[in-house]
């Protein structure tokens, strides 16, 4: 079995090391993080009766209310329910047409539908439908006992309106439209007719609800309807007044008999018309005259010859190509002919009267250009005054125009709201008649041939449920209320102190050949635990050990002699001191008879002789014990002398280890008066017996002085019995060996 050392805190101690078992740092874990399933299967395994016995009752019960049971008959009738739309104000093709709705909305509309369909107001019609106030078979049916006759009408209605609400069931799955309504009486057949008069009553009431909604908004449309139909008739008896008195006269769109552009309101008078059309073309006259004049400074500004247009006319071309041969003819010729020759002057007189036309027609060209330019400037004059003329006149007329929107805008309203009332009208008066219903039956219901109740099967599971929950509770609290410590968890989690080792519960009384045996859990375990101690200050190894218990009998002697043994191997000089000088026992656990014990600890405390004539070797090498000697009258004298404290400075210079074994904590001042003393204290803690109260009693009284408590050991624990996962973890079913194979 292997070890695992981990750093952990000690009380008072900065470094304290914990060596635990190899596993249990699982265990450990997980109960410092709140869950131990490990744990949870002790519990369940302690109490495993208790869970038993509850759950076995809760099924008993179960099954007497099941036999004790009215047989109840469930009917069920099935509707398919669309989203309906019902416009009062809005356009709609037909009465029953479905709407596009959102996701939200459609599951709003159906959840109100659902209560609708389970509400008060249905199950009245139906009460009415089938005539069961004050019907006896209905209340048999239900199982009710009959009412008093001296029972008021209104008291009756109740009760029987109550009764259907308790035996209905409305359901609409997730994701569905298909709702299903079911009705749970004693009586199969009656079961079955009030599932479908159910049915058949809200589809009625859904009708009638669309019905006296189209009603009222008939009534309602037809008033609103002539009063808008006035209004509009005076609007435009005032539009036409005003426009006659103000002398505007407007044009028309032959469509719909109103003014263009009313809405933007600038009107379309005819002096506006003329006036858009003219300033048009004045904005036309501009352009070209802008286009004239630049055309007329670019040939203007430069030589005729280099202007474009000029350059572009057909004729300056010809004459142009013409001016080329005939200057190349007469380059030839004064190549060859003085400059008075005949040919060379008769080329000469060409050539100039060429460049004499290109002149020509190019002022020609001018001359036009120039013209366009004026004639564009004139017109732009002439079209800018009579736009200024007709700006005058407009503005004038715009004046009077704004009362004249005003009443325009008045009349159109009026004119849209009366239009959209009469259609709104004529579509309600042409669907008052219809009947159709955005609900349908699916499945009538059928009467059942199987009881839906009692069922035995679901009685027994929720029974079953109940059951183990009950047992949770009862486990829970009954380990709430316990505090014992059980398990080598409850060392820390109830104590608030290190583990330092665990040992198991054996059946063997010689402790020391169960140390000699390195395969026995018992060797393993305080080989554990002298691991921890090696670690379990920063120094290492306390120099004088202190081992003490809450209660007698907790296995504190044979902690100590096991210890003292085990650091005896390790080479140690070891000494063990009994000073539980009340009830000793470590000179029978050694084999020291009683004239051997004759001296002993109580010797030494009372100065009667030397620490050599007290030391007695043992059977193991480098171990050495001190008995406890005759029993003394008040052993808390001699302990709370100097002479302790000389005894333990004297032991600590000549060994390497000294271990003392206490006397119980609790009644009695010897081990807190000790623990001052030592370097180290180990409390030992039976398994399933010490109780945290008495424990935490011990350490208060124990920190008081002021000591070094290291940890504690937790003894005669029976892992088994609490748990196979203990046995697993911390290896004691790996050393039990099969004595035939010796293996």
């Amino acid at each position: 079995m292997q070890n695992q050392t981990s750093i952990v805190s000690s009380n008072g101690q900065p470094f304290a090391v914990e060596t635990v078992p190899y596993g249990y740092e699982a265990i450990y874990d997980s109960v410092a993080s709140g869950f131990d399933l490990r744990q949870i299967v002790a519990t369940v395994r302690a109490n495993l009766v208790l869970i038993g016995l509850v759950v076995a009752a809760s099924l008993a019960l179960a099954a007497v209310v099941t036999l004790l049971q009215t047989p109840a008959f469930t009917a069920r009738t099935t509707l398919q329910i669309n989203d309906q739309s019902a416009q009062i104000l809005g356009k709609q093709d037909d009465i029953s047409q479905e709407q596009l709705t959102s996701a939200s909305d459609s599951e709003r509309f159906l959840q109100t539908q659902m209560d609708i369909l389970g509400s008060n107001a249905i199950a009245e019609r139906v009460a009415k439908k089938l005539r069961l106030v004050g019907s006896a078979q209905f209340y048999d049916a239900m199982g009710l006992r009959q009412p008093d006759a001296d029972l008021k009408e209104s008291e009756l209605k109740e009760l029987t309106i109550e009764a259907l609400l308790r035996g209905k069931a409305v359901l609409l799955p997730r994701n569905s439209r298909i709702a299903t309504v079911g009705f749970t009486s004693t009586v199969p057949a009656f079961s079955a007719r009030v599932a479908n008069t159910w049915a058949d009553e809200y589809i009625q009431a859904n009708l009638q609800r669309r019905y006296d909604s189209s009603a009222y908004a008939r009534e309602f449309i037809s008033g609103q309807l002539n009063e808008a139909r006035a209004k509009l008739e005076n609007s435009e008896r005032e539009l036409n007044a005003y426009a006659r008195e103000a002398g505007l006269i407007r044009t028309h769109d032959a469509g719909d008999g109103r003014d263009q552009n009313r809405d933007s309101g600038s009107g379309n008078s005819i002096t506006t018309a003329s006036l858009l059309q003219l300033n048009v073309q004045a904005n036309q006259a501009q352009a070209a005259r802008i286009t004239a004049e630049q055309r007329w400074r670019s040939m203007s500004s430069g030589p005729l010859l280099s202007s474009p247009e000029v350059l572009a006319n057909t004729a300056i071309g010809t004459l142009l190509a013409q001016r080329s041969a005939t200057s190349a003819d007469l380059e030839r010729e004064r190549a060859r002919h003085l400059e008075d020759y005949p040919s060379v002057v008769q080329l000469k007189a060409q050539l100039a009267s060429i460049d004499a036309q290109v002149q020509s027609v190019a002022r020609n060209i001018r001359a036009s250009v120039k013209q366009a330019y004026d004639s564009a400037r004139e017109a732009e004059e002439a079209l800018n005054q009579q736009v200024l003329s007709l700006k005058s006149s407009s503005l004038a007329e715009q004046d009077r125009l704004v009362q004249y929107n005003l009443l325009a805008r008045e009349a159109d309203t009026n004119r849209t709201v009366h239009d959209g009332l009469l259609q709104r009208y004529k579509e309600l008066n042409a669907a008052a008649g219809i009947s159709s219903s955005n609900i349908a039956i699916i499945d009538s219901a059928d009467s059942p041939t199987k009881p839906s109740s009692p069922n035995l099967f679901r009685n027994f599971a929720l029974a079953l449920l109940a059951g183990v929950t009950l047992a949770g509770v009862i486990v829970f609290l009954r380990n709430q209320l316990d505090d014992a410590v059980r398990l080598p968890e409850d060392i820390d989690a109830k104590l608030n102190m290190p583990l330092l080792g665990v040992i198991p519960l054996t059946k063997a009384v010689d402790i020391e050949a169960m140390m000699e045996d390195p395969k026995s859990a018992i060797s393993e375990a305080y080989n554990s635990l002298r691991s921890s101690l090696l670690y379990s200050s920063a120094n290492g190894l306390p120099k004088t050990l202190l081992i003490a218990s809450s209660q007698p009998s907790e296995g504190k002697s044979t902690t100590s002699l096991a210890m003292a043994i085990g650091l005896a191997r390790l080479g140690r000089k070891v000494v063990l001191l009994d000073v539980d000088l009340r009830r000793p026992v470590i000179h029978r656990i050694v084999g020291v008879s009683g004239s051997d014990n004759a001296y002993g600890m109580s010797s030494l405390l009372t100065s009667q002789g030397s620490i050599e004539d007290a030391l007695k070797p043992t059977d193991h090498e480098n171990l050495t014990v001190i008995t406890a000697g005759p029993i003394p009258l008040s052993p808390t004298e001699l302990l709370s002398s100097g002479r302790m404290k000389q005894i333990l400075e004297e032991l600590s210079e000549r060994f390497d280890v000294v271990i003392l074994d206490s006397p119980p904590v609790l009644g009695l001042a010897d081990a807190p008066l000790m623990a001052a003393l030592v370097e180290g204290v180990i409390l030992v803690v039976q398994s399933d017996r010490s109780r945290r109260g008495s424990l935490k009693s011990s350490l208060r009284r124990l920190r008081g002085m002021r000591p070094n408590i290291l940890g504690g050991v937790l003894t005669m624990f029976d892992a088994s019995k609490n748990s196979n996962a203990y046995s697993e973890y911390y290896g004691y079913n790996y050393y039990q060996y099969d004595a035939k194979t010796n293996a």
